[in-house]
């Protein structure tokens, strides 16, 4: 995935995970615990969370179910730490695009033979490859969601500016925004929201890297159409946003409940958080729905722009205590319960089945129409490497910072490929 992938995963940490056993140290059936659920960010909303606990401890009487909420940043340096440790969380959410990173040392328990139980063939096939090593199934999918883009109305009618039915007529539309309004992200675009960026190269031709007949691969963020696309995001930086340069897009529904922003482009799950009741522990501004329009982000030549499909995997962590405990708090989160809610906050269900769970609202629609061109990050073992090594989000940065696309995109390049290559 999906997400924000920060801090290089050691070597050290590496052998650690490596070491773990796929015991671990697990708890007996009907033996009770306390289980710790470790979630990122705000979009599981707070349905989904109640659902759980009190779910898990009924069924399960005399043992509790903490969750505790995790930053996307940071993760992979928190997890790092946290789970070859003795004081391991025992259920973990983690970004699709990270999974592989943790599958392939030892940190997850070996779920393969649970597979068919959880869902089988129903379960979402690019997670269920995102979650699996070497034929062995550790992490199951969770959610999934491809980023569309919510407005605010009420700005756009104050400015005559039309719905841009174009890439161009959307740059246009966020600076005609930002001119109108002192103080307010025309488009709210931080230099490290990598994945906001990634459509303005897709849609202008370019990619990010490309593997030859022979396995190599070559990075391609300085080919002609990606440096059209990257000048195409530095003129939203430039002259649309007001977002920090070196941020990295989390929690944007933030500076959008507070008349901040005019057009955000974000995962589909954000309409959760920017919903959510203002006495939630994450207060969104429910508010703001009447004024609150959705769309999917216009391509190039028209229709849905080719944006980055994310979401996350969900694990036990192999040095849990209380696997079977830990276990039996997983088969909740991929219940269909568990799941429909999922679904009707705007998360796309772990199990195809469930799709309809998702409605027929404009965000359901702007989803299903996005979800159709979306598209992943290079499909290399080595790719969360890549991540966790921040050299798209330093890149990124540069630009929104002013620094020489060509050059720096000729630099991103060559740091690109002794990764994946080396």
């Amino acid at each position: 995935m999906k997400k924000i992938g920060i801090v290089a995963i050691t070597a050290t940490a590496a052998l650690a995970l490596a070491g773990c056993s796929a015991d671990g140290g697990g708890g007996g059936g009907g033996e009770t615990g306390d289980i710790r659920v470790w979630i990122n960010g705000t979009d599981t909303p707070a349905d989904a969370r109640d659902y759980l606990k009190e779910t898990f401890e009924e069924e399960n009487p005399g043992s509790t179910l903490t969750i505790e909420e995790q930053a996307w940043t940071g993760l992979v340096d928190k997890l790092n730490t946290a789970l070859p440790s003795s004081d391991s969380p025992d259920v973990i959410e983690i970004g699709n695009t990270q999974a592989p990173a943790f599958t392939s040392v030892g940190a997850f328990l070996d779920l393969s033979d649970k597979y068919e139980e959880l869902g089988g063939d129903d379960l979402l096939p690019g997670f269920v490859e995102s979650g699996t090593f070497e034929d062995a199934f550790y992490a199951a999918p969770y959610y999934s969601g491809s980023r569309i883009v919510f407005y605010r109305t009420d700005m756009f009618e104050k400015s005559g500016v039309e719905v841009p039915t174009t890439l161009e007529e959307y740059v246009a539309a966020g600076k005609q925004l930002a001119a109108d309004n002192d103080g307010v992200s025309g488009i709210y675009m931080p230099g490290k929201d990598q994945y906001n960026v990634l459509p303005y190269i897709w849609e202008n031709g370019g990619e990010i890297a490309v593997q030859a007949d022979d396995g190599t691969w070559d990075a391609q963020f300085s080919s002609p159409e990606s440096v059209k696309g990257l000048e195409m995001f530095k003129d939203v930086s430039d002259n649309a946003s007001l977002a920090p340069k070196d941020g990295d897009g989390t929690n944007p529904q933030v500076p959008f409940c507070a008349d901040e922003v005019a057009i955000l482009s974000a995962a589909n799950w954000v309409q959760g958080s920017i919903l959510a009741p203002e006495d939630a522990e994450a207060p969104g501004c429910p508010d703001m729905e009447a004024n609150l329009g959705v769309m999917a982000l216009p391509g190039l030549d028209g229709g849905a722009a080719q944006v980055f499909a994310g979401g996350s995997n969900i694990a036990i962590s192999a040095k849990s205590k209380n696997q079977d405990l830990a276990y039996k708090a997983l088969q909740i989160m991929l219940s269909d319960e568990y799941q429909t809610i999922l679904g009707e906050n705007g998360l796309v269900p772990a199990k195809t089945s469930l799709a309809s769970t998702l409605g027929d609202s404009p965000a359901a629609q702007a989803s299903a129409e996005a979800a159709a061109t979306a598209k992943l990050t290079p499909a290399s073992p080595k790719w969360a490497d890549v991540e966790a090594s921040q050299v798209m989000l330093d890149f990124f940065a540069s630009i929104a910072q002013g620094g020489d696309v060509q050059s720096l995109a000729e630099k991103a390049d060559s740091d690109i490929e002794a990764i994946l290559n080396g």
